[in-house]
């Protein structure tokens, strides 16, 4: 693996939704004109931490995750502004009962843990995607409906639950009362069709019953 990494900034929002919750009109939103087509997409990620735990408490998620458009290694880090996300390919490094982190990912929370690093939790993720655009074409907000399988690998404890997702695209409102104003509007939608914010602010935590 090369120490090369891409670099992004999350910014979104979570919903719990029950399994059978109708999919909003995201043509509603600010700035949406249309729903793209229906993305699938089987994800299989492995969240790890050292013995002591030191990345959760820093607000820190390491995984290792299969399949989309994003497979790869990620660090994630809370930040005032979102998730700032650090991704680098797998590169044929494997994923069995023993995973080893790659140098440069190890590198890039050193500060924070130092191996070996355990797994955590299993979390496998059917998932399908939709680009919601502009009149023009462009993204400016992608929606995804999650349906989550998690295992605790701590204590082998398993759940399920389906939520949903709303991340902003490059045609997002730059200006924040615009970005607000978007959610609020997401927010409203989301209750209408029976869902709320989400309880967790993230499917790691979730799985961890934290």
């Amino acid at each position: 693996m090369t120490s090369d990494a891409e670099h992004s900034l999350e910014i979104e929002r979570k919903y719990d939704v029950d399994a059978e919750t109708p999919l909003p009109d995201w043509t509603e939103l600010p700035g949406v004109d249309a729903v793209g087509a229906p993305e699938p997409r089987q994800l299989d990620a492995r969240y790890l931490d050292s013995a002591d735990g030191a990345l959760g408490r820093a607000r820190i998620a390491l995984r290792r995750r299969t399949g989309g458009p994003d497979e790869g290694w990620h660090v994630k880090r809370v930040t005032p502004d979102g998730k700032a996300e650090t991704r680098w390919p797998l590169d044929g490094d494997g994923a069995g009962d023993t995973i080893v982190v790659p140098d440069a990912v190890a590198a890039a929370v050193a500060e924070i843990a130092t191996p070996p690093f355990t797994v955590l939790a299993r979390i496998r993720n059917s998932r399908t995607a939709y680009a919601l655009t502009s009149a023009d074409g462009a993204v400016v907000a992608e929606f995804v409906d999650d349906r989550v399988d998690a295992t605790d690998e701590r204590t082998g404890r398993t759940t399920t639950w389906r939520e949903w997702e709303l991340e902003l695209g490059p045609a997002a409102p730059a200006d924040e009362s615009a970005r607000e104003e978007l959610f609020a509007c997401a927010e409203d939608l989301v209750r209408r069709a029976g869902g709320v914010p989400a309880a967790s602010e993230s499917k790691l935590g979730r799985a961890l019953g934290v």
